[in-house]
């Protein structure tokens, strides 16, 4: 096959409105989506600090761009930078220094086919506001999510000690179990939107966005992206309360940096595909919709970002308000709940996908979402009866009311250790002789004999 054949080849497998850019406009997409991300970043650390400030009414940074602090991330990102970096002596230092590049490198893939606009025209040459599409667009984003792994698995395998291992261990468990609930929520979309295309996906998002008739895959999808971003309550790899810092407890200077630059990316693009997938990407909400020139042009990236702000909003909104689960909690979760309830409304999609064909989709899909959506709430509700038999097995168990906690009033019974040792004593000084007892007291004086004899008289009688 010659050049132009392998050309049109490739061209065929485009989707639409890509594969034809001249190189330049594909190097100013690249520098413009490496960019955004970095401001995305950056005010991303700023928004996070000031609105759990907000919520634990302090100010949170109020220094830097007069008093508003929101050149506060950017300050702390010079600083780290010119930080004295620290390398444990056990450390293997080749996987050491890579770790942090994958995790970095990753992430800023993951952005590269999610659009941000739509078609415009830049220095006269029609283009789309994302760096590239492919048919299974959605695949790219899991895969550059999984190889997410190996960073942290490396990073907390190279260190050498023990808090960053266990960290490491941690994060491979729960981002490869909630990873498979992601990627089971993502099949509802692609059986709706007939297209694994990111672009195709909003598209179809014309008339309906898919988080009314997919309400079920939005919300596992939203509950697996805050487990596969290491967002709380399931920060476990990075538990400061049980892991001093988890994989990261090694890593200073310009390597914390890019750790912490990943996972903030991390969180962008968890919100920009959540607004991709659910909620019509670029396309501009109601009522604004209704105008002409809404969903043309530059001003479409307004409407992605206002969304993709709003669930970067509630992913601090959670951190603030959420604690941090147990282990056994995050993998039950996971593997019990959000797997099955997923394939359960696959299945059900897929009945009604073929057996609804001439009839409304919309309606019937609203009401099999709604029915999943109880289920999902019923698994995710708390059993009365299984917490009542817990509380009794620690009352058993404890003796202290059925919490580990000690009560106020709690009688500590004798160290049985402390009372074997004040016995030795006690038999020691009963068994030695009279004249050892009392020189201790003639040396004192006759005072001090006299009541060193009396001591001892006493306890022989």
């Amino acid at each position: 096959m010659n050049t132009s054949g392998l050309v049109r080849l490739a061209e065929a497998g485009q989707p639409a409105g890509f594969g034809h850019d001249v190189w330049w406009i594909v190097l100013i997409k690249v520098v413009a989506a490496f960019v955004l991300l970095l401001l995305l970043t950056l005010f991303a650390v700023v928004f996070e600090r000031k609105v759990i400030g907000a919520f634990q009414v302090r100010p949170g940074p109020n220094r830097k761009a007069r008093g508003f602090g929101w050149l506060q991330s950017l300050f702390d990102g010079l600083k780290l930078a010119f930080k004295e970096e620290i390398i444990p002596a056990l450390a293997d230092k080749p996987v050491y220094f890579i770790a942090p590049v994958i995790s970095g490198a990753v992430a800023f893939i993951s952005f590269a086919v999610i659009p941000i606009g739509a078609q415009v025209s830049l220095f006269g040459h029609t283009t789309m506001l994302q760096v590239g599409d492919v048919p299974v667009a959605v695949l790219v984003v899991l895969a550059a999510s999984s190889m997410a792994v190996y960073g942290t698995v490396l990073a907390g395998w190279a260190s050498g000690t023990s808090w960053p291992l266990l960290g490491g261990m941690r994060a491979a468990a729960q981002m490869i179990s909630y990873e498979v609930a992601m990627g089971l929520s993502m099949v509802a979309v692609f059986m709706t939107a007939h297209s694994m295309s990111t672009s195709e996906i909003v598209n179809g998002q014309i008339k309906t966005w898919y988080f009314i008739p997919l309400l079920p895959s939005f919300i596992i999808y939203f509950i697996s992206a805050l487990g596969e971003g290491n967002r709380t309550p399931f920060d476990l790899p990075e538990g400061e309360s049980e892991l001093t810092g988890g994989y990261l407890t090694e890593y200073s200077s310009f390597k914390f940096a890019m750790f912490y630059l990943a996972e903030y990316i991390a969180m962008v693009t968890i919100s920009a595909l959540c607004v991709t997938l659910f909620f019509g990407g670029w396309r501009a909400p109601w009522p604004i919709s209704l105008w002409d020139g809404a969903n043309s042009g530059w001003i479409t990236i307004v409407w992605f970002l206002a969304k993709t702000i709003i669930f970067m909003g509630v992913l601090v909104w959670i951190r603030a308000t959420l604690p941090r689960v147990r282990y056994d909690q995050l993998m039950s979760l996971g593997w019990k709940v959000l797997m099955p309830v997923n394939l359960v409304w696959i299945l059900i999609l897929a009945g009604l996908r073929l057996t609804a064909r001439n009839y409304d989709q919309t309606r019937w899909l609203v009401l099999a979402g709604i029915v999943v959506t109880l289920l999902l709430l019923v698994l995710l509700w708390p059993e009365k009866e299984k917490d009542e038999k817990t509380q009794a097995k620690r009352r058993v168990d404890t003796g202290v009311g059925g919490y580990p906690t000690p009560p106020v009033d709690l009688v500590v019974p004798p160290n049985p250790h402390l009372k074997r040792i004040e016995a030795q004593r006690e038999a020691a000084t009963v068994g030695a002789p009279s004249g050892t007892s009392e020189s201790p007291g003639a040396a004192g004086g006759s005072g001090s004999a006299g009541t060193g004899s009396a001591g001892t008289s006493g306890k022989e009688e």
